[in-house]
């Protein structure tokens, strides 16, 4: 398999995910301005969409779309302690994962625009700010990740949105549980190894 990715971007979680599994893969940087590949190639061929991630499947296939990206290489890879085979436990994944993308990747996404107005980022940061605090009082029963005591496919994707905070001066020091789990998140090899491979570390 062959991980199209932009570094830093939201195939950071696809790239994690893949770390954690630990089966064979490769990667490529994709420009996702310019709509070209590391080696040259039009992403457009690979991605008409234009956007990443995308993964290559052995047989020649691509499938986009983190969500099912990470779900896809879990159960290819029978990890069920990522992604539950079947059930509420699964069900429960995929809840977190569609916010993730639906709530909480998609209220940051503007704020990347240039030219903003200090009004509309003002109004987009107490939206972003809203969707967290959900998440926040999810965590607040004590549970180390998203759905309970193992880590996820959400967790990544999570911890790679909110890495965003940083670069647009979005303080997180309001959400101590959403900032612990980022911690716990960020000490893994996995998410270790894919930072560095990224070279965002």
């Amino acid at each position: 398999m062959k991980l199209y990715f932009s570094p830093g971007a939201c195939s950071l979680a696809s790239h994690i995910v893949l770390e954690e599994i630990g089966h064979p893969y490769s990667t490529e940087r994709a420009d996702i301005k310019a709509k070209t590949t590391e080696g040259g190639g039009d992403f457009r061929a690979v991605n008409p969409k234009g956007a990443v991630p995308a993964l290559m499947l052995d047989g020649g296939e691509v499938l986009t779309e983190g969500v099912a990206i990470m779900q896809y290489v879990a159960d290819a890879a029978r990890a069920t302690h990522l992604v539950p085979a079947g059930g509420l436990a699964r069900a429960r994944v995929q809840e977190i994962l569609n916010y993730v993308a639906s709530e909480v990747h998609k209220t940051y996404s503007p704020l990347f625009r240039p030219g903003l107005s200090a009004e509309f980022k003002a109004a987009q940061l107490a939206q972003l700010d809203a969707k967290l605090a959900a998440i926040e009082a999810t965590l607040a029963d004590g549970r180390d990740y998203l759905t309970g005591a193992a880590f996820c496919p959400a967790d990544a994707y999570l911890f790679t949105v909110t890495n965003w905070s940083k670069p647009l001066g979005h303080d997180l020091s309001g959400f101590p549980m959403i900032e612990a789990l980022r911690t716990r998140v960020a000490a893994r090899p996995a998410v270790q190894a894919a930072m560095k491979a990224e070279g965002l570390i």
